[in-house]
Parts: C-alpha cells; sequence; structure tokens
C-alpha cells in the first residue's frame, strides 16, 4: 500500500506543480500589482469587519472556518516533516510560496464570493466546483474538482491530522491510538450533524485562542535561546541556496518540501479556501478575498514560522539525505513530526513539552478534520443541486468518522502519503481552473480599489463590470 501510495505523489508532485504553484502565485502577484504588500493595510481594517446573517457568516468567522482548515498538523508535523527531508532551507521555501500564495488565495477566494449561491436551506455555498461551472462553463469539470475535493477532504486528508494527534497523545500520555481515535470521531460526530452554524462557531473560538498560546509559548523558547537566532536564520537562508555545505545533497529537495508543506499548510492554490470564503457576508467580493489572503499569512509566516524557530533553534531535528543517510541526527530514533516540537520545548520547560505540544496539536487537528468536513459537504452540496440524495451527507458524516479512526491507528507515512495525493489532485485542478477565469477577480480588485478612492463602501455590481452568470449578486442589485 505504502509503495503504491509513494508511486502515485512521485506523479502527481513532479516538478511540474511546484513550478505551477510558484509561477501562478508569482503571475497573480504581478497582475495585482502585488495586493498582498499593497492591501496588508486593508486586510486588517476588514478582519472584523461585517456582521453574519441568516444565510452566511461575519468575515471573521469565514476566516476562522478558512484558518481550522489551514492551521493544522502541517504547522507543526508537516514543518518538522519539511526540515527532515527538504533541511532547514525548505522553511524559506515556505515563506515564498505564502507570500506568493496570498495572491493566489486573493483570486480563487473572491472567484468564489462572485459565483457563490444559496442552497436549499438559504445558506450561502460557493467554491471552485461552483466558479468554474459558471464562469467556465464546464460542468464536467466541475464535477471532476467536487468529486476529487469530496475524496480528498472526506476520506484522504483527515487522516492526516487524526494520525497526528494519535501521536502525540501517545507520546505525551502513552494513550493508546484507539482511545483517541473513539474520543476524536465522537467529538466530531457532535460537531458535523450540527450544520455550518455551528462549524462556524465552533472555529471563532478556537482558532484565534489555540494560534495565540501555541505562538506565545514558541516565542518563549526562542527567546530563552536568543543568542541561536542569528544562526538560526543564516542556516535558513544559506540551506535555502546551496551556500551551507552540510545541506547541499538536499537543495532540489530543500524547494520541493517547502512548497509541498507549504501548500500543504496554508492550502493557497489548493481550493479548499474559496469554500469558507464563499459563506462570508459582504457587500463586494473582493473584501473577502483580502481578508483570506491574509489568512495565508497568518498560517506560514506566523504559526508556521513559530514551529520552525522553536525546532531550529533548540536543534531538536533530523535531517536525512535522498539516500536514507542522516545528515544531521539530533533526535535518534524520533520519526519526523510532533515529536521534534515536543522535545524542542521539552529542552526549556522539562515535562511541560509533550503535553503542552499534544493539547496544541489536538485543537490544530481536530478544527481542520472540522473545516475539511465542512468542504466536502459544500462539494456534496453541489452535486445535489439538481437532485435531491440526502443518503450523500449521511454517506459523507460516516465516511469522514471512518477515515479519522482509520488514520488515527495507521503509521504516519501512509497517511501523509494519502493526505499528499489529496492536496496535489485539487492543486492541479484548482491553479489550472484560477489561471483560465482570473479575469472576474481582477475585475472586482480594480472596481473594489475605484471605490475606495472615492470614499464609498465598495458594492459589488457585476453587469457594470461585464461579469456574467454572477446570479447572485445580481438578484441582490435587483432586490431580490
Amino acid at each position: 500500500m505504502e509503495a503504491l501510495v509513494t508511486a502515485l505523489n512521485d506523479i502527481i508532485w513532479s516538478k511540474a506543480l511546484i513550478y505551477l504553484c510558484l509561477g501562478a502565485g508569482l503571475y497573480f502577484s504581478i497582475r495585482s500589482r502585488f495586493m498582498q504588500v499593497r492591501g496588508f493595510g486593508e486586510m486588517l481594517r476588514l478582519l472584523f469587519r461585517g456582521q453574519s446573517s441568516s444565510a452566511g457568516v461575519s468575515s471573521f468567522q469565514a476566516l476562522a472556518m478558512s484558518l481550522s482548515g489551514r492551521v493544522g498538523t502541517g504547522n507543526i508535523a508537516g514543518v518538522a516533516t519539511a526540515i527532515t527531508f527538504g533541511g532547514p532551507g525548505a522553511v524559506f521555501w515556505m515563506w515564498v510560496v505564502a507570500f506568493l500564495g496570498a495572491s493566489t488565495a486573493y483570486v480563487e477566494s473572491t472567484l468564489a464570493q462572485i459565483y457563490k449561491e444559496k442552497d436549499d436551506n438559504g445558506q450561502y455555498r460557493g467554491g471552485p466546483a461552483y466558479f468554474i461551472e459558471k464562469a467556465m462553463g464546464q460542468k464536467w469539470y466541475a464535477w471532476l474538482f467536487a468529486l476529487v475535493t469530496v475524496i480528498a477532504t472526506g476520506l484522504l486528508l483527515p487522516g492526516v491530522q487524526a494520525n497526528s494527534i494519535a501521536q502525540s497523545m501517545n507520546t505525551a500520555w502513552n494513550v493508546p491510538t484507539w482511545a483517541t481515535a473513539l474520543v476524536v470521531v465522537a467529538a466530531l460526530g457532535f460537531i458535523i450533524f450540527g450544520g455550518v452554524k455551528r462549524i462556524a462557531h465552533f472555529a471563532q473560538v478556537v482558532v484565534p485562542f489555540m494560534a495565540v498560546a501555541y505562538m506565545i509559548i514558541a516565542v518563549v523558547i526562542v527567546s530563552m535561546n536568543a543568542q541561536m537566532v542569528p544562526d538560526m536564520v543564516a542556516l535558513i537562508f544559506n540551506s535555502a541556496f546551496g551556500r551551507e555545505a552540510a545541506f547541499g545533497a538536499v537543495l532540489g529537495l530543500a524547494v520541493e518540501w517547502g512548497v509541498k508543506r507549504g501548500i500543504y499548510s496554508n492550502e493557497a492554490g489548493q481550493g479548499t479556501g474559496p469554500h469558507a470564503a464563499a459563506a462570508a457576508e459582504v457587500s463586494h467580493p473582493a473584501k473577502q478575498g483580502y481578508v483570506q489572503a491574509f489568512s495565508v499569512y497568518v498560517d506560514t509566516l506566523l504559526v508556521c514560522s513559530a514551529t520552525a524557530f522553536l525546532i531550529l533553534s533548540t536543534g531538536m531535528y533530523n535531517v536525512q539525505g535522498p539516500d536514507g543517510t542522516m545528515l544531521v541526527n539530533e533526535l535518534p530514533g524520533v520519526e519526523a513530526g510532533p515529536g521534534y516540537a515536543q522535545a524542542a520545548v521539552e529542552t526549556a520547560l522539562q515535562g511541560f513539552g509533550a503535553p503542552f505540544v499534544a493539547l496544541a496539536l489536538l485543537f490544530f487537528a481536530f478544527t481542520t478534520i472540522v473545516a475539511y468536513y465542512y468542504m466536502a459537504e459544500t462539494n456534496i452540496a453541489y452535486i445535489n443541486r439538481k437532485a435531491h440524495r440526502p443518503w450523500l451527507t449521511l454517506l459523507l458524516r460516516v465516511g469522514i468518522m471512518a477515515a479519522v479512526a482509520y488514520g488515527a491507528i495507521k503509521s504516519a507515512a501512509l497517511a501523509w502519503g494519502l493526505g499528499d495525493i489529496g492536496v496535489g489532485l485539487m492543486a492541479w485542478l484548482n491553479i489550472i481552473a484560477i489561471l483560465i477565469l482570473q479575469k472576474p477577480a481582477f475585475l472586482a480588485l480594480r472596481d473594489y480599489e475605484r471605490q475606495k478612492r472615492a470614499g464609498l463602501d465598495p458594492v459589488f455590481d457585476p453587469d457594470a463590470l461585464g461579469i456574467r452568470n454572477a446570479g447572485f449578486w445580481q438578484r441582490r442589485i435587483d432586490g431580490q
């Protein structure tokens, strides 16, 4: 099984996908005149603006829902894995993909807002499947994305999160993996049977708390090792460009693993973020595009960097060469994953590291599983638009709980391999789509900036911009 998964990943995550992700981010950055820099102040201003409604959630709730998908095990175990197989230089390439990916996140999230609609329950729904059908007119492509997303977020990706929770709980308190699986499955069932509003309120409370607490501890540990910080920063940059002799063997892998784990963590271009973005109640699609671009910064430049600095400043990591030999072996016998972060905290706060990271990872990963369910459910809603198939939603709920139980007790390598297949397939389909469909997102950006310069609170009128098939916004303008 693991050999088959590895072979599939070698095909999906070829250099072509690495170049596609970086190239798309660079192109969108140039075309938007680096809105991720120019618009940083606007991102912060918009965070807490807007209110939820009976149909949608507030901008901040949508951000929290999106972050609950972005901030997960990739921010702890994923960073450790990137360092193990790509060296410290992989951290630099995670930063690059986050900076460029913020513009990609703007494009995909704004498209999701433009082409969103209301489902049978009066809730906003949207995402790549919706904008592919409406803007591209290719229903088969939309269905393909929807099916891949249901499989990826409903079956493949949840196992990675559950596996990291189980590993960290076993390390911290020797809890059997099967026991962790039972508890997580029970808690997940309670949340997902409560609907999108319960998901939004749960994420709004948990996500900010868990991210801030984790970063505070990381800052404390790094401060205690302040003398190592200059060397650590130099190590990241030198190994990223092959100037560190010890990591010359993994120079190419630094880019590959940095991009792969960067996309897994911040999800820019993967097509997951647009689902939460479409649920927001805003007066103009670009507003949520700005907010979702900011979420990429929070995920990678803050949370992922906290983990990287925590691990590198304490020296608690291994680096493995392409031939399997260890270039650095500070933690013999420790598998790449949450164990690195737990060992790093233990160096300064003995007896505290393993439990704290286990709890942080529990919150990080569990909220991500919940977010994955919402994404899969949104694509089930897309599939169900023309036919009433309630059994599909029930099947999804049973399937994701089974996937969580399976992932918790299986090996980390298999769980991560299956997760990478899901991420890669979604990224291929979504990035190609948004490269084709980018025009409405940039029309919305220019329209938003024009109205802001005129001192207005921007309101979206698709007909005035020549944007067609934006049925929700057209009915809104008409007062329907």
